[in-house]
């Protein structure tokens, strides 16, 4: 794990259970000050689980949880006042304006001279035309932007945010990056949970989480360098024969499709051959071949493909 300085959030072997379910299992991050940090994994990871514990929300079963310092869940009005919080399904009240949902979240937070505030973000956002306007007439887009302005109301040094696009449009995706870059700009720090993997490419650093545990933590750029073997970009025809001709020389968890494309990972681009050769005996076109750079998403698949691997090594021993 890379060490970071002047660590705002700190998890130590961090295990949470519900039931039968761990949801984490010895979960260990630190997140800077003024960083943008994304967690990403597949649904039933451990996303949410650990936003939830950073924001004081639920108490870890083992290790310890800090965030400037504190026990959240122990110090929760300290808490209240660090960390802004929009969770998956964040609560706006839609009989409400813009305005005055703006201001009850103000007040909630003890923020009686928020009137400057509030028109700054409005205005940062977008919504200061729309001000009077009822927040169940808002687009999926306004919604969160509405969100933001809510939880940023009381100047927390901390933001974070499960999920916060999914749902919304991609013009707002863009818009929606476009403020949070602003923010992080303006000193805040972000923790965030992302579905979206070409969005965790714009953190600084990401925690690829599995099964309640760290595959691996570091800048996108680094992760990428770090993947094994090389990963090979096939166009043929039919995609999906093409798909089981290729899995059936490599494994299965060496091909994934993208769009109307393989990436197949080999050891080398000499060792592609036999590949192309059981393409070639399917009766299946190959138009072209090439190594490229992998993506954010083929390094996760990478990484769980030899955690698999690992853990098979180990129950065979």
């Amino acid at each position: 794990m890379a060490a970071v300085d002047e660590p705002i959030v700190q998890l130590t072997e961090v295990r949470k259970s519900f039931g039968a379910v761990r949801a984490l299992d010895g979960l260990s991050l630190s997140v800077g000050l003024g960083e943008m940090f994304g967690v990403i994994g597949p649904d039933g990871a451990g996303k949410t689980t650990a936003l939830r514990l950073i924001c004081g929300l639920q108490a870890a079963d083992t290790g310890t949880v800090r965030v400037r310092g504190i026990d959240p869940f122990v110090e929760r009005r300290v808490a209240a006042d660090t960390i802004g919080y929009v969770s998956q399904r964040f609560s706006l009240y839609g009989d409400l304006s813009i305005d005055e949902n703006v201001e009850f979240f103000a007040r909630i937070h003890g923020v009686s001279d928020f009137a400057a505030r509030r028109t700054r973000l409005l205005a940062l956002t977008g919504l200061e035309p729309f001000r009077t306007r009822l927040a169940d007439r808002l687009s999926g887009g306004m919604k969160q932007k509405l969100a933001l302005a809510c939880t940023l109301v009381h100047e927390p040094p901390l933001l974070v945010l499960d999920e916060p696009t999914t749902g919304v449009d991609p013009v707002s995706r863009r818009e929606f990056w476009k403020l949070l870059g602003e923010f992080l700009g303006q000193g805040l720090t972000i923790v965030m949970a992302t579905p979206y993997l070409d969005e965790a490419e714009r953190c600084g650093r990401v925690a690829l989480l599995a099964a309640g545990r760290v595959l691996a933590l570091d800048a996108p750029g680094r992760l990428q360098a770090s993947a094994s073997g090389t990963l090979i970009e096939v166009v043929a025809s039919p995609i999906r024969r093409a798909l089981e001709a290729a899995r059936a020389a490599v494994g299965s968890d060496r091909v994934q499709v993208f769009g109307d494309r393989l990436h197949v990972r080999v050891a080398s681009a000499a060792a592609f051959a036999p590949v192309q050769r059981a393409l070639e005996a399917a009766d299946i076109a190959v138009v072209s071949w090439r190594p490229i750079v992998p993506t954010l998403e083929d390094v996760f698949i990478d990484k769980l493909a030899r955690a698999a691997d690992a853990r098979a090594a180990v129950e065979n021993a």
